[in-house]
């Protein structure tokens, strides 16, 4: 794996301190929510948790700043609110973040299960997160949680059933 390219503001010691400037702040967001969403693509995470402050995600060690729980949180949020993720605990400390969202994710299989001629077999969870038909798409190695939560959106549209067999799950495409 290469090693992560941070950006220039990652070295700037204000980014670390939540703006007061209405502007400014929308701006320091918008550069964090991308540098989250970029950053756990290429750890290959879909989880947070607010006090894994030793992440370097959270602690830029050379210049001693780290992001406090209030950022951390505020850019979770923004996540949120643009579909990227979503707590996993009531008192949000743990995080799912999706590389895309919900939507985009079901819209990709869906597409795929299309393409390859799927519609009306069942797929399993494995088949389509890590299986070798799906190696050279955006989705493939998605983690099972975060890909049942897109398949559940498609289930509600009517385009795809899924079926839950021993504590594994496998989805009927239409």
């Amino acid at each position: 794996m290469t090693e992560f390219q941070w950006p220039w503001e990652y070295t700037f010691p204000p980014f670390f301190t939540l703006q007061p400037h209405e502007e400014t702040r929308q701006q320091q967001l918008k550069v964090w929510t991308d540098l989250f969403l970029k950053y756990l693509r290429h750890t290959n995470r879909f989880t947070l948790s607010i006090g894994d402050q030793n992440s370097p995600l959270f602690h830029n060690e050379s210049l001693k700043r780290r992001l406090s729980p209030e950022l951390v949180l505020a850019i979770l949020g923004e996540l949120e609110r643009s579909g990227h993720a979503n707590p996993l605990d009531k008192r949000r400390q743990e995080w799912q973040v999706y590389w895309f969202t919900l939507e985009e994710y079901g819209n990709m299989v869906y597409d795929w299960v299309q393409e390859t001629g799927q519609t009306n077999t069942i797929c399993t969870l494995y088949e389509i997160a890590s299986g070798e038909n799906t190696s050279h798409l955006d989705f493939h190695g998605v983690d099972e949680a975060v890909l049942l939560s897109a398949l559940r959106l498609l289930e509600e549209k009517g385009r795809c059933e899924l079926i839950e067999m021993d504590g594994s799950h496998g989805v009927k495409f239409f």
